[in-house]
C-alpha cells in the first residue's frame, strides 16, 4: 500500500484529485477525513497543509507527495522528485507598488521585502549581491506595501490579478513552479512497483491532453497530399471504403494546430470529418 500526501484544499488539491480520477484511482470525496483509502488501487491519500508535505515525505510518514515546486524548493527536505505533473503552474516573483520607478534589482538594496518564501528569496538575493531586509509573513503578503509594512513583496503569481488589485506590478520573475510528485528515497521494492503502475496511468492521461482523434473520408487521388499534412504519432491509419476512389483516414491531432490542419484537409477534398476527444493514450 502506497501513501500519498495531498494538499487538503485549493487548486492543487483539485488538480491532483482530477488526475487520480482520470487514472481510474477512486478516492471517496464524501466525508473526507485525514486519511482515505482508494477502493480500487493500493493507495491511500493523506490530506495535509501544502507546507507540511515535503517533510512528511522526507521522514517517511508518506511515501509520495504532490506539492508545488515552490514549497519543495523552500523546504529543502530530503525527498526525490519523481515526476513533473505539468499542472498548477505559477511563478515566484518580486513586485513593487505600480507607481514607483524601477531600474533593476539594485532597487531592492536596503529595502524591506515581505514574503512567505524567505529561503528562496534569500538565496536569489545573495546570488545577485543584493542586501535587503526580508520580512516573513504567512498571510496575505500582497497587502504589505499598502499598509507600510514593506517596500515590495516576493510571492506566487498566477494570473497577476491579485497584484493589480493591490496596486502592485511584477518586476522580476525568480522561478517558475508546477506541481511535483515527490517520493521518499527509501521506498521498498513492492511500493516502487505500485508507483510504476501509477506513473504508467498518469502518463497515459497526460499523453491524451489536448489531443483529438480524427476520422475522415479522403479521395485516394489526393491521399499522399493529405498524409503529408498530418503530424500523426507515427503514420495515419488508412482503411479502404466500398467506393474504390475513397478511403477512410484515422489520425491524432494536437489541439494547438487542429483548426489549421482541418482547414487544409477540407481544401484537399476530405469529407465527413469526425472529431472525438481522447481520454487515455498509451505510446
Amino acid at each position: 500500500m502506497l501513501r500519498i500526501a495531498v494538499q487538503s484544499k485549493g487548486r492543487l488539491f483539485e488538480d491532483t484529485m482530477n488526475l487520480l480520477a482520470e487514472a481510474d484511482i477512486k478516492i471517496s470525496a464524501s466525508k473526507r477525513t485525514l486519511l482515505v483509502q482508494s477502493t480500487n488501487f493500493p493507495l491511500e491519500v493523506l490530506y495535509l497543509r501544502d507546507d507540511d508535505i515535503p517533510q512528511s515525505v522526507a521522514s517517511g510518514v508518506a511515501d509520495l507527495g504532490v506539492v508545488g515546486e515552490n514549497e519543495y524548493a523552500e523546504r529543502c527536505e530530503e525527498a526525490e522528485i519523481i515526476s513533473r505533473l505539468g499542472f498548477s503552474q505559477c511563478r515566484l516573483s518580486l513586485a513593487i507598488p505600480k507607481d514607483i520607478e524601477y531600474n533593476g534589482l539594485a532597487w531592492f538594496n536596503g529595502k524591506k521585502i515581505a514574503t512567505s518564501y524567505p529561503g528562496i528569496l534569500r538565496s536569489f538575493m545573495d546570488k545577485n549581491g543584493i542586501k535587503a531586509d526580508i520580512h516573513v509573513i504567512t498571510g496575505s503578503v500582497e497587502i504589505s506595501p499598502g499598509i507600510g509594512l514593506a517596500d515590495g513583496i516576493f510571492d506566487i503569481v498566477s494570473s497577476g490579478s491579485t497584484l493589480v488589485s493591490n496596486n502592485l506590478r511584477e518586476v522580476e520573475v525568480v522561478m517558475h513552479s508546477e506541481a511535483l510528485l515527490i517520493g521518499h528515497k527509501n521506498m521498498s521494492a513492492d511500493k516502487r512497483a505500485i508507483l510504476q503502475e501509477m506513473l504508467f496511468r498518469f502518463e497515459a492521461v497526460r499523453n491524451a491532453e489536448d489531443k483529438k482523434y480524427v476520422r475522415m473520408n479522403a479521395p485516394k487521388a489526393r491521399l499522399q497530399e493529405i498524409i503529408d499534412v498530418l503530424p500523426g504519432l507515427k503514420s495515419p491509419t488508412i482503411i479502404p471504403l466500398a467506393d474504390e476512389e475513397w478511403c477512410s483516414v484515422h489520425t491524432v491531432l494536437d489541439q494547438k494546430r487542429f483548426w489549421e490542419i482541418i482547414g487544409k484537409l477540407k481544401d484537399m477534398g476530405a469529407q465527413g470529418i469526425l472529431v472525438t476527444p481522447i481520454e487515455k493514450m498509451i505510446l
